[in-house]
């Protein structure tokens, strides 16, 4: 015994053995090591030899294979089984966890996250040919119509319609060899991200025909003969496409989908589908053409040898088919792009239109998950990045040309908040945009990321327009010409609600499938269960919870050092953050398996806290895309200020959603620790806390001036040069504005100082000045023009009672007909 033989009194001793967990569980030893070291520990204690010997012999068991199969593993297996301790996953959930691929996702719920395999993930560049088709006719569809004409002829023109047929717009994804463009994911995004700045109604017109749709079932899963007959046509939109999926009773939950296709076969021998259905939220689906649509495949006389009910099914539905009802629209938000209910009843087509064909037979819902696992993760971060980027660069403007009480209103505090908010949360998104379609041209399928990118993109965007809305104030709300965020404004809760609800998105989705996917273990674990494979069950339960006692440790020695003994992959002004990331995947790492091994089954139906745990890996991946694009695009020192505020912000996130987990971690038997000690230890080391005054002050006045990381931060966005255009107008009187600061600096100084008199106007000011020889007449000519180009660009849209009752096409009117 080591109190005897060395001396030492017991107390000394205890805190020795105490301190010697932490590096041991730092290091994560196999499991089996934990009962020899507390077996060591009692005998060092001097405790009876019947209790360290149990201990050992618990140790010899476990590490021992074969005798901890038979003695530990077997009854293990039948208690979790009458317990359901594990979640059971019906046959759709499993093609939701399926789908896809595993990224980077899978570092952050490993609690020890490989920073450097982070890091070495690709990024995206825009190829010459890319470039090009930015430069010229995405610029030349954004100059055919603004946003305002395009909502008040409630449709596209005819002219901006025909030229996204002719320059291949609606089959962007469609490889050359098919007549389409053979743009990558990437290239896809950026185009998307651009028109999004001039239209809402631009991507959603152009993203339903390259994302979710029969172009992209096609390439994935069609015949060869489908390919050759259907691909050309939509590339050259001579076919226009729909995907028709959701029902008035399956929206988010679209495996319920209730439309019918049954196999018969006719007096010619042939096998043919009669179709039945009625679909809701369909886009384009009043001007379509083809149809793709997805049913419950029935076959009662088993025809195709798949059974009687082989399940869901894509095919593909010509418009013109008897029986297709088509050519209603709903009206969303106002927002004036096609989306509509369509049906059909008894449509009647050869077997040959599935999707894949007979092979693909109830092979739908697999096609659909995977097609999702990608295009979450595309059109909606393009669209976001899109409008988060034009709301920084008209708030900016608008921040620096609207003056109030003789300054501007960017040099307010209260506008400075928001405004910081809105470029801080830009280029988190924008990293998050080009780190995650990076993945998705290299070959993943990130179901996960996509789940995320989805909720957070839509999400962040819509506080971004909000913030917008409160900074233009008044000229925000008075709809016409002028106004840039109004349709925004109206349009955002679109996103939010399609594709799967951000509610639910957020409850179920990225950590309900995601902690089965991503965890190291757990889906594993199930298999094994359920092949009653213990073997396999054995080896992975074993790994898992010395996983459990490693990220334990992990939590509390980071959390208790602030992250410091975490490695980071990099020097200088970021090296905190990769810590501090660290520090949060263990504690993240450490409660999942908690939540899951205390609730298990049960932890499906515990939504809002599964919604604190998506909130949680949600900001981890958005600050490690941060840190990602900061290192990709070469430690650019102009943007540090964006890349602390997003780290602060995402980390404070994190702090905020865990706090949430443990002050709601009702489990039996350690609910008492996580709400007590545990979350007390949480909020007195914070992993993060939101971004100071300072730091917020220097991003709002970074956003408005001349400066290269404000280029950088909107950079994509379509920037109109026509005098009438409204954004135009912000540019203008901001440039002018900027050159003239000097000379109106050098004026209020003389004010200050009583060589001029107040004055209430801008040009009695600079007159006086020019009088009094204090300014040049050039300086005087650019002041002036500065002032004017400032009224100018703060005017707001006024109607008269004929225009605003009748005829609302006042875009033909002259700009200062309308303004008030």
């Amino acid at each position: 015994m080591l109190v005897q033989q060395f001396g030492l009194s017991p107390l000394l001793l205890l805190c020795i053995l105490f301190v010697g967990m932490f590096p041991l569980g730092y290091v994560g030893p196999p499991f089996w090591v934990w009962p020899a070291y507390f077996a060591f520990a009692a005998w060092g204690l001097g405790a009876p030899a019947l209790v360290w010997a149990m201990l050992l012999a618990i140790a010899f068991i476990l590490a021992l294979p074969p005798i901890r199969q038979w003695l530990v593993t077997m009854p293990v297996m039948k208690a979790i089984a009458r317990l359901n301790l594990l979640p059971k996953i019906s046959d759709t959930e499993r093609a939701a966890i399926e789908a896809g691929t595993v990224w980077v996702e899978g570092e952050l719920f490993s609690g020890k996250p490989d920073f450097k395999r982070i890091l070495a993930e690709p990024y995206p560049e825009v190829e010459p040919e890319v470039q090009d088709f930015l430069d010229g006719p995405v610029e030349e569809v954004c100059q055919m119509a603004t946003d305002w004409e395009i909502h008040q002829r409630k449709d596209l023109p005819p002219e901006v319609w025909d030229k996204l047929k002719a320059d291949r717009f609606l089959g962007m994804m469609i490889p050359k060899a098919y007549g389409g463009r053979g743009f990558s994911n990437g290239a896809y995004s950026a185009v998307m991200l651009k028109l999004a700045s001039r239209s809402f109604v631009h991507t959603a017109t152009v993203g339903v025909t390259n994302s979710l749709g029969p172009a992209k079932l096609l390439l994935h899963y069609g015949t060869a003969e489908q390919k050759q007959h259907y691909l050309p046509l939509l590339a050259h939109g001579e076919e226009i496409p729909c995907f028709a999926l959701t029902e008035p009773k399956a929206g988010s939950d679209a495996a319920s989908i209730s439309a019918s296709g049954t196999v018969f076969q006719r007096h010619d021998g042939e096998l043919y589908l009669r179709l039945n259905w009625k679909k809701r939220y369909i886009t384009l689906g009043a001007i379509a053409t083809l149809i793709g649509l997805a049913f419950q495949l029935k076959d009662p006389d088993n025809l195709l040898g798949k059974g009687q009910e082989p399940g869901i099914t894509c095919a593909l539905i010509p418009a013109n088919t008897p029986g297709v009802q088509l050519g209603r629209r709903h009206d969303p938000m106002g927002v004036p792009f096609y989306n509509s209910p369509i049906e059909g009843h008894d449509v009647v087509l050869p077997v040959g239109q599935i999707i894949g064909g007979v092979e693909q037979a109830g092979n739908g819902w697999t096609m659909l998950m995977q097609s999702l696992a990608a295009g979450r993760g595309i059109s909606f971060p393009a669209t976001c990045t899109g409008v988060a980027k034009f709301v920084s660069r008209v708030t900016g403007n608008y921040g620096a040309v609207r003056h109030q009480f003789g300054l501007p209103i960017g040099k307010f505090e209260g506008i400075e908040e928001p405004l910081a908010r809105i470029g801080g949360l830009t280029y988190a998104l924008e990293a998050a945009r080009n780190y995650t379609v990076a993945a998705v041209d290299r070959g993943e399928q990130p179901a996960v990321v996509s789940a995320i990118a989805k909720y957070e993109f839509t999400e962040l965007t819509r506080q971004i327009v909000i913030d917008g809305m409160d900074i233009v104030g008044g000229a925000g709300i008075c709809k016409g010409p002028r106004n840039l965020l109004a349709n925004l404004y109206t349009a955002m809760p679109i996103p939010i609600t399609v594709e799967g609800a951000n509610i639910l998105t957020r409850s179920l989705i990225i950590f309900g499938q995601g902690a089965i996917r991503c965890h190291p273990y757990v889906y594993d674990e199930i298999q094994a269960l359920e092949q009653n494979d213990v073997k396999a069950f054995d080896k992975l339960l074993w790994n898992h919870l010395a996983h459990l006692a490693h990220n334990k440790v992990r939590a509390l020695v980071l959390g208790l050092t602030g992250g410091r003994l975490a490695a980071a992959p990099v020097a200088g002004p970021t090296a905190r953050y990769y810590r501090k990331l660290a520090w949060a995947s263990a504690m993240f790492a450490f409660l999942t398996d908690v939540a899951m091994l205390f609730l298990g089954g049960k932890l499906k139906r515990r939504e809002t806290l599964t919604g604190r745990f998506a909130d949680a890996l949600s900001w981890m991946y958005l600050g490690t895309a941060a840190l990602r694009r900061y290192e990709a695009e070469g430690r650019q020192e102009s943007d540090l200020p964006l890349v602390h505020w997003s780290l602060q912000y995402a980390l404070a996130q994190v702090q905020v959603a865990v706090d949430g987990i443990l002050q709601n971690m009702e489990i039996p038997l350690w609910g008492w620790a996580m709400r007590g000690p545990v979350r007390w230890l949480w909020r007195m080391r914070p992993v993060g806390e939101m971004p100071g005054d300072a730091l917020t002050h220097e991003i709002a006045q970074l956003m408005q001036s001349p400066v290269e990381a404000r280029e950088h931060l909107t950079h994509g966005i379509y920037i109109p040069v026509e005098e009438g255009e409204s954004l135009h107008r912000l540019e203008k009187a901001f440039r002018l504005t900027m050159a003239a600061a000097p000379i109106m600096q050098r004026l209020k100084q003389a004010s200050r100082e009583g060589v001029l008199p107040k004055q209430s106007h801008t040009e009695e000011w600079v007159e006086a000045g020019l009088r009094a020889g204090l300014i040049t007449g050039g300086e005087s000519d650019l002041a002036c023009a500065a002032a004017i180009a400032r009224n100018d660009a703060i005017q707001v849209d006024s109607f008269t009672l004929e225009e605003y009752m009748g005829d609302q096409n006042s875009s033909s009117l002259h700009p200062q007909e309308r303004i008030k």
